[in-house]
């Protein structure tokens, strides 16, 4: 019996940062704690892999401070596409100021930068385990 990880069951997470340092340090940070993860460096981007990939995607994680796009308009566009997949907000701001803006709804889930690994991952699994609920 083979002890490799079953990629079959590992919830996909596409990363959406501008920050090229950032976006490398969350993906080997999710793929070590059992996510498959994709990655885009923008709106378009992450639009284009929500229309092309070919599998299921889980979770977007995305920064509210997208260049010409906010995560938060991206996030509308993408899970109009995939809409079973979930948003978790990365940013700078505090919530309040994001909701107050507009950027995201009061109900998002937004981790405030800068996170530890333990905080995002806690995010990303509070966020299965609701989707997973009846």
């Amino acid at each position: 019996m083979s002890q490799a990880p079953d990629t079959e069951n590992r919830p996909t997470v596409l990363v959406v940062d501008d920050e090229e340092d950032l976006r490398d340090i969350m993906r080997r940070m999710l793929d070590r704690r059992g996510f498959s993860t994709l990655i885009a460096g923008d709106a378009h981007q992450a639009i284009a892999v929500c229309r092309d990939h070919p599998g299921e995607i889980d979770i977007l994680v995305t920064d509210l401070g997208l260049p010409g796009v906010s995560g938060g308009e991206m996030a509308r566009t993408a899970t109009e596409l995939r809409p079973t997949m979930r948003v978790v907000y990365i940013s700078g701001l505090p919530k309040e100021m994001a909701v107050a803006d507009g950027s995201i709804g009061a109900d998002a889930l937004l981790v405030k930068k800068p996170f530890s690994t333990e905080l995002l991952i806690e995010a990303l699994r509070s966020v299965l385990a609701e989707r997973a609920a009846p």
